[in-house]
Order: C-alpha cells, then sequence, then structure tokens
C-alpha cells in the first residue's frame, strides 16, 4: 500500500496524499467531523466535509481503533487552529475518498487513557493493544537502536557473531533448567540453556579468536522487578589468548559508557571506573552490587564497643553504623517501617541515634560532651558512655540532621541488613539521580563459598572460572577454611546497584578443572559427565581465554527509567510466569504425552 506517513505530511502542503493507521479519536461538530489518525510516526488530523457525502457517511460509522485508509488535499491549517503540541499540528488532510480496513470492538483496554492505564495483568492479557501505545513504540525502537550500536561495536573489534544451540544438555549452572523430553531418544531429556557458556568456550578452542551473540538464555527462577521470567537476552562474548580479566574490562567498557551517555542521554558518575574488590564492597557496602550515586558507607565500630555493657552490642562479632543525611526528620512510624525491612534481612531489632543539633566546631574533641549529648536523641543512649558516644561521633561523620543506624550481630548479618537499609534510605530521600550512571566493577569474587543448606562447600559464582594462582592455589588450599580464602579472577560490572555483566578468565586446564571439582567431593567420572565434551576439547589444546555476558534487558531498564524489566520486553511473562495473552503454559493432548513417553 503506498501511503504518506503523518510525519511527513508537512512536506506536502498542497498536495494529494493518502495516509493509512488507527482512528485515534473522533470528533463531530455537526457540519464537519474531525479525526486523528494515528500511524506509528505519530497523529495527523482528518477533515470530512458534507460536500463529500460518500466519505462522510462513511465517517459517521468510524469508531476509536478502525484501521481506515484516507485521501485528499493536504492543506494548512488557520493560525488560530494549529496545534503546536504535535509535529503535525500546522496541517490536515482534508478527505475526499475514505476506506474502512477492518473495524474495532470496543476495546477492554484504552492504550491512551492519560493517567488511567490498565493494571499490568490486564495490559499483557491484552499486550497486542498495550504495544499501541506511544511508550511502547518507543521503547521497542530505543532496544533495536541498542541491539544496533551493539552490533557495530562488537563488529569494529572483530568479534565474531556466532549463534549457539537451543537445545542444550543439561548442566549446573546455579538454577534450574527448562527440559524438553525427547521424542525420538525417549527417557532423556534436552535443556534450554541457562547461557553459552560451553559452546563460546568450545569455540575459542575451535580457533574463533573473538565471539560475541545477542543471546537468548533460559533459567526457571522466580520472577522480580528486575529479573524476567523464563527467558531472557545478553550480550554473550568471549576472547581467546587472554589470561587477566583486565583485558575483557578495557575492551567492553567503552561499549556500556557509550550506551550511558550517547545512547541515553546520561552523565558518568565517573569516567574512570572503579575496581572494587568483592571483599571491599560487602564490608563497606553490604552488596556486591552497590549503587555509587550516593554515600552511607558502613562504618567499622566494632572496636569502639570492645569494652561496651550495652548488651545489644557486649556479644556482636560485628557492629557497623550509617549516617542517613537528613535522618533526624523521620518519623517514628517511619523509623518504624525500617526497622521491619531491617528484620526482613535478619535483624533483631534497628537501634538508632538522631543528631538534632551538634555545635558548631572544628572538632568535636574541643566540646564538652554534655553539650554534645544535649543534641542527640535515642533510646539507647542511656545504654552508652560518653566515650562511646563520642567515638561514634567522630568515626561517622555525623553532622545536625543526621541520623545514625547501627547494625549489631555477624558479619554476615550485619552487612546485609545495612545494605539493604542503606538503599532503603537513599530511596526514601530521593538520593539516587535517575540522569547519573554510576558504574563500578566488582572484582576477585571468592573461588568458594559455604552453602548453609547443604552444609558444605560450594561453587562461589560459577564452577569454569579460573582461581587466581591456578592449580596450585587448589593444592595449597587443604581444609574448607583455606578454600574459602581462594579468589576466582572473576568480575561483575554493577550499574546504579544493578548487576548487569558477569565475567571472568575460565578455566581451560582439565588437570585444574577436576582439582576445582575435586575440592567439592566431585569425582572425575561426575565432572566427565556432565562437562565429558568441554573437557575432551580442552585436552586438544585450549588457549587461555575469557569473557563475559551483559544482561542487555536489565540495562536498557535502567537507562529507559523504568521500575520493572517486563516493561523493556515486546511480550513478556506476568510476575507469576505466565503468558496470559497466549495462555500459556498451557496443557497438552493425551496423545502428546504417549508420543513422548511420558
Amino acid at each position: 500500500m503506498k501511503r504518506t506517513l503523518t510525519l511527513n505530511s508537512t512536506q506536502a502542503i498542497g498536495e494529494r496524499a493518502t495516509v493509512a493507521g488507527w482512528v485515534h479519536s473522533r470528533r463531530d461538530h455537526g457540519g464537519l467531523i474531525f479525526i486523528d489518525l494515528r500511524d506509528h510516526t505519530g497523529l495527523l488530523q482528518l477533515v470530512f466535509n458534507p460536500d463529500q457525502p460518500q466519505a462522510f457517511a462513511l465517517a459517521e460509522e468510524l469508531r476509536d481503533e478502525f484501521v481506515i485508509s484516507a485521501s485528499g488535499m493536504v492543506c494548512e491549517r488557520d493560525e488560530q487552529l494549529r496545534n503546536d503540541k504535535i509535529p503535525t499540528g500546522g496541517v490536515e488532510l482534508v478527505v475526499d475518498e475514505l476506506r474502512i480496513l477492518n473495524r474495532a470492538e470496543t476495546l477492554p483496554i484504552q492504550p491512551f487513557a492519560d493517567g488511567n492505564q490498565a493494571g499490568e495483568e490486564l495490559r499483557l492479557k491484552y499486550r497486542f493493544l498495550d504495544l499501541r501505545r506511544g511508550k511502547v513504540q518507543t521503547m521497542l525502537k530505543k532496544r533495536a537502536e541498542m541491539y544496533r550500536l551493539i552490533h557495530q561495536y562488537m563488529d569494529e573489534r572483530e568479534f565474531l557473531e556466532v549463534q549457539t544451540p537451543i537445545l542444550a544438555n543439561s548442566s549446573p549452572e546455579g538454577a534450574r533448567d527448562f527440559l524438553i523430553p525427547s521424542r525420538l531418544h525417549e527417557g532423556k531429556f534436552y535443556a534450554l540453556p541457562q547461557a553459552p557458556q560451553q559452546f563460546k568456550q568450545l569455540l575459542m578452542v575451535g580457533g574463533v579468536p573473538r565471539y560475541y551473540q545477542l543471546a537468548a538464555c533460559f533459567r526457571d527462577e522466580d520472577p522480580r522487578a528486575d529479573r524476567l521470567y523464563g527467558e531472557f537476552y545478553q550480550l554473550d562474548c568471549e576472547m581467546s589468548f587472554v589470561e587477566d580479566g583486565e583485558e575483557v574490562r578495557r575492551e567492553v567498557e567503552p561499549l556500556i559508557k557509550q550506551l550511558a551517555t550517547d545512547f541515553a542521554g546520561k552523565k558518568l558518575l565517573s569516567q574512570d571506573i572503579p575496581r572494587i574488590p568483592y571483599t571491599e564492597a560487602m564490608e563497606c557496602y553490604g552488596s556486591d552490587k552497590p549503587d555509587l550515586r550516593f554515600g552511607m558507607e558502613l562504618v567499622e565500630l566494632t572496636g569502639v564497643f570492645s569494652k561496651t555493657e550495652f548488651g545489644v552490642f557486649k556479644n556482636a562479632e560485628c557492629i557497623k553504623a550509617i549516617c542517613v543525611p537528613g535522618g533526624a526528620n523521620l518519623s517514628r512510624k517511619q523509623i518504624d517501617a525500617f526497622t521491619a525491612i531491617a528484620k526482613s534481612e535478619g535483624a533483631g531489632g534497628l537501634a538508632y541515634i538522631t543528631v538534632e543539633q551538634l555545635p558548631d566546631s572544628a572538632s568535636l574533641k574541643s566540646i564538652d560532651s554534655v553539650s554534645i549529648m544535649s543534641g542527640l536523641k535515642s533510646p539507647i543512649l542511656k545504654f552508652l558512655s560518653s566515650e562511646e558516644i563520642m567515638s561514634i561521633l567522630e568515626a561517622i561523620g555525623a553532622q545536625s540532621g543526621d541520623a545514625i543506624f547501627f547494625g549489631a550481630d555477624t558479619r554476615t548479618t550485619v552487612n546485609a541488613v545495612l545494605g539493604r537499609l542503606r538503599n532503603e534510605f537513599a530511596a526514601h530521600f530521593s538520593l539516587k539521580d535517575p540522569n547519573v550512571v554510576a558504574l563500578a566493577w566488582i572484582v576477585d569474587f571468592p573461588f568458594y563459598e559455604w552453602d548453609d543448606a547443604r552444609k558444605k562447600l560450594d561453587f562461589g559464582h560459577n564452577p569454569f572460572s579460573m582461581p587466581r594462582g591456578g592449580g596450585s592455589a587448589l593444592d595449597a588450599a587443604r581444609t574448607d577454611q583455606q578454600r574459602l580464602e581462594i579468589v576466582a579472577d572473576q568480575f561483575d560490572m554493577v550499574m546504579n546497584g544493578y548487576e548487569i555483566c558477569s565475567g571472568g578468565v575460565r578455566n581451560h586446564n582439565p588437570a585444574v578443572l577436576y582439582k576445582a571439582f575435586a575440592a567439592l567431593g566431585y569425582d572425575r567420572m561426575y565432572v566427565d559427565a556432565k562437562f565429558g565434551a568441554m573437557i575432551n576439547a580442552f585436552k586438544y589444546g585450549a588457549p587461555p581465554h575469557a569473557g563475559c555476558a551483559f544482561g542487555v534487558d536489565r540495562i536498557l531498564m535502567e537507562l529507559l527509567g523504568e521500575q520493572n524489566v517486563r516493561e523493556v520486553l515486546a511480550f513478556p511473562k506476568n510476575g507469576n510466569g505466565i503468558d496470559a495473552m497466549m495462555d500459556s503454559p498451557s496443557s497438552i493432548e493425551p496423545e502428546q504425552f504417549k508420543e513422548l513417553g511420558l
């Protein structure tokens, strides 16, 4: 169908044009009928006069979301009738020929109702209508633009795009697999890949110097605001003859900077992206994905209370605190709400001190402690000595109007509690500038970690990473405690508190791989059964290699300012993992069960 797009109608004044699209709105002014026609470029006003009786009569039948084609003359609007809110507000199409291409029933949702959008469940059920919204159309265009930039960047750096299999084998990647029964091989199952991890490493063995793919990945994990259910997409890449993760980080970080600035139009907190060791991140921010747009670092106070008589602190393994700017203005109800959050992370309660007023002075040491105490309020003040209070204020650097919140428990619990509170306080006090992108590399993750549920060691990140020191580090670690001290050459990139990338140097040596699994009690037969293809390949000359994978859905969510990752996908599942539009998952016929041997 030959047609003029609405946006181009401004260049056709005085010319005959044909436009096509949806009826966005209809206004009947008695002698005239006005239709706002919508296509993917915008709106155009159509005018129907009674002197064109056939077109006018047909226009009287039009209702919202009818699909139509209209022909006529493009005219300039009178000055007083211009609509400067839209690009085509200075022109209109005076219609002499109208065709109804398709009629529309009354819509179950109103995609264009300002401020009165349907709930997510209904929008996803009728996603084909929700997609017509300008915001969703913009998202789809931005996603396509993002993909073009990624392809261009990777191609310029001589990465080769390769598609890896979707039907793969089950492997322990840290999440549940989606399993597919095989009809041809009854009793056996394929698995949808959680990531192309093994395949991309095999490409390195096969002589591919640099690989990338915008890959579909599948994990049977519970959905949440920043994690899609079932399928997600990642920029997956790998480089051969690489022995240091820093080489990978230097290669890919300009792309993320470009997406943040050129693509999203945002400001970087720093051009130099910090490298923060995992242990430091946990101790300073209580999280391995810290948001660096604001301060409120965790301050160690265990030594301050080494001789305390305050029962809550006396027997705690670790005591830390955070200083919340403006926290003195929190109401009791608000503090109770934050206390509930602390308890959800394992805290028994939430001790605090509000700093209502401190004397003006360059140093607290020069001020009488009685003067200082008079400006503080807290249920715990009576249990603390003046020396302890002065040491807290000195260590924290609190100012008038601040509040100090404490964590006292095991080190793990304290970091978890204060790390969560740090993020919640920042949201409450609007400290997360949406126009700023703060990036960080978290490096040197633990190679092993303790699994409380199974009461044994497990891999900290994934089983394919190279421990720093290689096989020698594994040989030297004879106890679980020593193994917990082994560091992997693994890294994550963090954007505004979200993990957007995970990567590392791969363990390409079969002997070292066997040792890594043996430390967890797995024998060679287990490793060969689970990773036989990769182990066998490594025996025939595997180059050292490293790579990473970026979560493109999560990156797009943050760069577009969305609060839920489902908003950046064309056809997402709902919060329960259901495709309400396609009625998926669904039952299958008994004959299909028989075919599959189930």
